[in-house]
């Protein structure tokens, strides 16, 4: 039993998606060809802030276009959703045919939509699932920047385009550096989500009710309220799940802000001028722009990222790099969503009595972070 029709997804994703900025095919090669090379540069500034050691060396960054990125993520929810589309196909006989069918392509149109409109404004992401190679090897991550986006945000930011490029990449090297020098990492965030996935209510007339949730969460939103699909289709237990991913996201996204503006000021001369104008775009957007982001739940996600960047901030200032780093050792030492918040929790249950940071250079840095404009896209960066 299909959930989602993929095909159409890609096909309705890759039909709404907005064009790329005009640029000539000259511009376009040299930006493909200087991510590639600034990725590299910002691996290695992002590994030696860090002191997160890799055994492997990283692999050059994947460049796409919008369609590209689209069936890009396509590839990575069908292995994501591969658990909850086996039960399905188990219980295929409580399911009418053409309700599945039927279900099967709107579900699919309605994930190409929102690719669609996600795709204009992400920048870059390190893509965690990916389906196995041809050898039936479990692929690892891939780091993915949209060469795109990140030329039309630099054009309508009227920033400079290198000194954007490495700080969009530091931000996304970071993400690497995390979920290949943490080896268990990847695996626990693909548990969580898989517990999450299997935490469905897949009868058909509870995913009526909560269609109905949806729909009245559109309703909500449009009028300016709070409501969002995400909240809206959940059931109680995932609720409890989401609490644990969205701590961890919180965790790795918070990182990624702090370190591409603790790191910024000494390889990216304009920092200070790219974080004002990035900070100020991503408030802005027109009304349906804002409506769309609060449905998805984009506007609380950056909210989250900004209260991890905080976190990330205080433990370094408190107990320094090396005793942050004890946050990478195991599940049980990751913060709870409570810790997230109140920093200082985390401290004493993981670190014990607060120590001054280990050097001068720690201190500094968590100076240097706002925590406000860290996501190198509008809320939508992975």
């Amino acid at each position: 039993m299909q959930v989602i029709d993929w095909d159409l997804a890609v096909a309705t994703g890759t039909r709404l998606v907005r064009p790329g900025p005009q640029v000539s095919r000259e511009e376009a090669r040299q930006a493909v060809v200087e991510l590639r090379q600034l990725s590299r540069e910002a691996e290695g500034f992002v590994r030696e802030f860090t002191r997160i050691d890799i055994e492997t060396a990283p692999q050059p960054a994947t460049i796409v276009d919008r369609p590209g990125w689209i069936k890009a993520n396509i590839e990575g929810f069908r292995v994501v959703l591969e658990p909850l589309t086996e039960r399905m196909a188990a219980r295929r006989d409580q399911t009418p045919a053409i309700v599945a069918a039927v279900g099967s392509r709107i579900t699919g149109v309605e994930v190409g939509a929102v690719l669609a409109f996600l795709a204009s404004r992400v920048l870059g992401q390190y893509e965690l699932f990916l389906p196995p190679d041809p050898s039936g090897q479990a692929a690892v991550g891939r780091l993915t920047l949209v060469a795109p986006n990140i030329v039309h945000a630099e054009q309508e930011l009227n920033v400079h385009p290198r000194d954007f490029r490495l700080w969009v990449c530091l931000h996304e090297e970071t993400h690497r550096v995390q979920f290949t020098g943490v080896p268990w990492l990847r695996d626990y965030v693909r548990s969580q989500m898989t517990e999450f996935l299997l935490a469905s209510d897949v009868d058909l007339p509870v995913l009526l009710g909560r269609l109905r949730s949806a729909a009245d969460a559109v309703a909500d939103a449009v009028r300016g309220g709070e409501g969002n699909l995400i909240d809206a289709i959940q059931t109680p237990e995932q609720k409890e799940i989401l609490d644990r991913i969205t701590a961890v996201m919180t965790l790795v996204e918070g990182h990624g802000d702090y370190v591409m503006d603790a790191v910024g000021p000494s390889v990216v001369p304009s920092v200070a001028d790219i974080r004002a104008k990035f900070h100020h775009r991503r408030e802005g957007g027109s009304r349906l722009d804002r409506t769309v982001r609060k449905l998805l739940g984009i506007d609380l996600k950056m909210k989250q990222y900004a209260e991890g960047s905080v976190f990330v901030r205080t433990v370094v200032d408190r107990v320094g790099m090396d005793g942050f780093n004890k946050v990478w050792t195991s599940p049980e030492t990751l913060p709870v969503q409570d810790e997230i918040s109140s920093p200082d929790r985390w401290i004493a249950r993981v670190i014990g009595s607060p120590a001054i940071p280990a050097t001068a250079t720690d201190s500094a840095a968590g100076s240097t972070a706002d925590g406000a404009t860290g996501s190198t896209a509008d809320g939508t960066t992975g």
